[in-house]
């Protein structure tokens, strides 16, 4: 009982901006929500994304959130609309590619060229704190590069990743958590 009205404390200073809830929040109830998506996804890729959506959205309506419902609950409910959302995007998007390609008569390669990220962990003349962060997976580890060595403010972060603000905060608290988990094991 102790535990679930820290947790309602959290969330009304969740509601009213308090950054440390949102990070309690996060920390709390990633596992569970992380968990779920990964049952559901079998890629961890996808799971930890769509949990970082899912966290993301559910920051940025926070003050929907409605007492009678348990707030893990409320957490998965987003998290597998999102996941059914973005199943129906891709079967779309999948749909519209066979179209094409039926009607061009060309089938696409992917391109397995490494990426910056790739290039970025391949270097070996880092750092202890970078050789740390570079055990982080690479979303995580450019949002680190991003906000902390180029010291780009959350907004520009959002605006060079082409993503939703409450994503590159959430991205950020995670990161954070998961590099001060790492330093802790050294």
């Amino acid at each position: 009982m102790k535990q679930e009205e820290n947790v309602k404390d959290h969330i009304e200073k969740a509601k009213e901006g308090d950054q440390k809830a949102f990070s309690f929040l996060l920390n709390r109830f990633w596992p569970d929500v992380y968990r779920f998506q990964l049952l559901r996804t079998h890629d961890e890729n996808q799971a930890e994304d769509i949990t970082i959506r899912s966290f993301s959205r559910a920051f940025d309506r926070i003050e929907t959130y409605r007492e009678e419902y348990e707030f893990k609950t409320w957490l998965i409910t987003i998290s597998k609309n999102i996941h059914i959302d973005l199943l129906r995007k891709e079967k779309s998007r999948m749909m519209q590619q066979l179209d094409e390609q039926e009607q061009n008569g060309i089938y696409q390669v992917p391109d397995d060229a490494p990426t910056a990220e790739d290039q970025l962990i391949s270097e070996q003349d880092l750092n202890s704190l970078l050789k740390h962060i570079q055990k982080l997976k690479p979303h995580y580890q450019k949002v680190i590069h991003l906000r902390y060595f180029q010291e780009m403010t959350y907004d520009e972060i959002a605006k060079t990743l082409d993503e939703p603000l409450n994503n590159i905060k959430v991205k950020l608290l995670r990161a954070r958590k998961l590099l001060a988990d790492i330093i802790k094991k050294n």
